[in-house]
This record gives structure tokens, sequence and C-alpha cells, in this order.
């Protein structure tokens, strides 16, 4: 199975019933920068996703969603 998916796809707010939507399965830290230095999140059925931004082929890291709520908390 493809790391793409695993991704749990959802279609944009801005989507018109035309069906010329755009959906999204990654979501870019707002903290990254133009270059590229920051992560991507993703979400599957069993974890939070965790990529980096600029080799996003090299792998991620995978946490059950208590502990990424866990992290969130300490980081906050």
């Amino acid at each position: 199975m493809s790391e793409t998916s695993l991704i749990a796809w959802r279609t944009s707010s801005y989507t018109s019933n035309g069906g010329n939507c755009v959906e999204v399965g990654w979501r870019i830290s707002s903290y990254s920068t133009t270059n590229g230095d920051c992560v991507e999140v993703g979400r599957d059925r069993q974890a939070i996703l965790v990529r980096d931004t600029k080799d996003r082929t090299g792998g991620t890291l995978g946490f059950p969603a208590a502990q990424w709520r866990l992290l969130l908390t300490h980081l906050g």
C-alpha cells in the first residue's frame, strides 16, 4: 500500500457544487518558510503522520492520536 493511500483525504471547504474541488491530504505547517524548512502533517485511520517538506519521499513518523495530543500539549 502506498504512503498516500494511507492519508485521510478531505474535500476543501471552498468546493463548489459543480465538483471543482481540491482534496487535501497533507497540511504544511503555518510556520513553514518559502524555502520549505518545516514539516507537513497528515492523518490516516490510526495515526497522525509527519514528514519533512523538503524530502516528502523520505518516510514519515507516525504518532497515535493520544501521543500527538500529548506532544502538542508539551510544545504549547
